[in-house]
């Protein structure tokens, strides 16, 4: 039968699929029966996909898991279904509706049956669809909602949608993987909070790295929002890998949902041995969820950068001017208590001023990296910071005057290992009721007086007598 004169009737994008419905109440593969010229864009979407012909395996233009869960409940039910998704940032409105008066039944007892799928998308989320949910759905992700902002640490929020993610699913196990892209970092929550040896282990399975790890799962979706399986098939067929960490670690079905804001991606939720009776509730409320989740998420990782920024020197990665500044107002008004025992050390590196000069400022760069580097050795339990130019402070709160000058003297040993870094050192320690800023003072003229004793070792190094002169 030739549907194309209907077809092109509905002012949408429209495609009509079939599948047989086998004696023994299996179904066959779904077949593409017929696009109308709206919608001719879905058969370029796969290059390599042969010429259309009504009848030919839909698979051969694109593969959704879900998208076909729909067609066969709706087929075989005979009742008209409705999704609405957010698919790699696009919002998607699906009407699945069975088309009875084409149905054919062979003598064999095979049913062949008809379904129109019904298009529409936009870049923007529409309310109205989103409220087109039954009742448990629609409460869920309210709960779900007051979850995720009623608490003002971001990881414990987090956690509480995890757990609340875990009751609805009925799964025994669910996490969340927040991912920020740019850094290729990604973390692993449960509903008891932070729990990065879970996706460690994971990633150790598979042979590389947590982000590499999840990098995988993106793959596994193959361009699908989620995949919720209820037994292991796929993933043993796409990864065989993964399939197989997962059978030793005892899952047997799994939820796999991506958390994408506009088109980054920001995470995953993550779902085993759910309850597979509750399969269209699952992916209603994880789609609206995942939505509510990529907002908090993307604003969190967009804070935590702005922050890191404004809080880290972007050359030595040690922490900048401002959070020294920061970290000294905050115990000189009393905001934080000062420890009861404080060492400050001033370490200043000498001759940055003729690698500049003589080298450039890119070897004056990598001189400084090389010097945050030795200061992390010796001093990386406590505070660094970048005061500016060539000038360290590192803040050493509750240590002891000994190993102050164990760490002073081990940071001097290191440098001369080296054939180009050398710091000139000021320590002091106090106790008991002190000013932080005089002690500080103090650590600063003790350096400048080891500065001046290295340059007068070293005359040919003291660019800055060169330059009075």
């Amino acid at each position: 039968m030739d549907y194309q004169a209907w077809l092109e009737g509905f002012d949408a994008l429209v495609s009509l699929y079939s599948f047989d419905i086998l004696p023994d109440g299996s179904f066959s593969e779904i077949r593409l029966e017929g696009v109308n010229k709206m919608n001719e864009g879905m058969l370029h979407f796969n290059p390599n996909a042969p010429e259309f012909y009504p009848g030919i395996p839909y698979r051969n233009y694109w593969m959704d898991l879900n998208f076909e869960r729909y067609l066969y409940r709706s087929g075989s039910t005979k009742k008209s279904l409705y999704s609405y998704v957010n698919a790699r940032g696009f919002w998607l409105k699906g009407f699945y509706i069975p088309v009875t008066n084409f149905d054919e039944v062979s003598e064999g007892g095979t049913k062949k049956v008809y379904c129109l799928y019904i298009l529409e998308y936009e870049n923007d989320l529409e309310t109205e669809s989103m409220s087109q949910h039954p009742a448990d759905v629609s409460a869920a992700v309210t709960d779900i909602s007051i979850k995720l902002h009623e608490m003002q640490d971001f990881w414990q929020a987090l956690a509480s949608v995890t757990a609340e993610i875990k009751q609805f699913c009925g799964a025994d196990k669910c996490s969340i993987y927040p991912v920020d892209v740019s850094s290729q970092k990604c973390m692993c929550v449960t509903e008891a909070g932070v729990q990065n040896e879970i996706l460690e282990s994971i990633a150790e399975d598979l042979g590389c790295t947590p982000f590499e790890a999840v990098e995988r799962w993106e793959k596994i979706l193959e361009m699908s929002d989620c995949l919720i399986l209820e037994d292991l098939s796929v993933i043993e067929e796409r990864d065989p890998d993964w399939y197989r960490s997962l059978c030793n670690h005892g899952v047997k079905n799994i939820v796999l949902y991506e958390i994408r804001c506009k088109h980054t991606l920001v995470g995953f939720i993550w779902a085993a041995n759910f309850d597979v009776s509750k399969v269209l509730k699952i992916k209603s409320v994880l789609e609206l969820s995942s939505f509510l989740l990529a907002a908090v998420i993307q604003n969190h990782y967009l804070i935590s950068n702005l922050e890191f920024k404004s809080s880290v020197d972007g050359l030595t990665q040690v922490s900048n001017r401002n959070a020294m500044n920061d970290r000294v107002d905050k115990i000189v008004s009393g905001e934080v208590k000062a420890p009861e025992k404080m060492g400050i050390a001033f370490a200043d590196l000498n001759g940055l001023k003729t690698v500049n000069d003589d080298e450039g400022h890119e070897a004056g760069d990598k001189l400084l990296s090389r010097a945050a580097s030795l200061l992390k050795i010796a001093f990386g339990d406590y505070e660094i910071y970048r005061a500016g130019g060539d000038e360290f402070v590192v803040l050493c709160p509750d240590i002891t005057e000994e190993k102050l000058a164990e760490l002073a003297d081990q940071l001097r040993t290191l440098t001369e290992t080296t054939s180009d870094v050398r710091f000139a050192v000021g320590t002091v320690y106090v106790t008991g009721e002190y000013d932080i800023c005089k002690a500080m003072q103090t650590a600063d003229e003790r350096m400048y007086k080891d500065k001046e004793e290295y340059y007068r070792l070293h005359p040919d190094k003291d660019r800055r007598r060169r330059s009075r002169g």
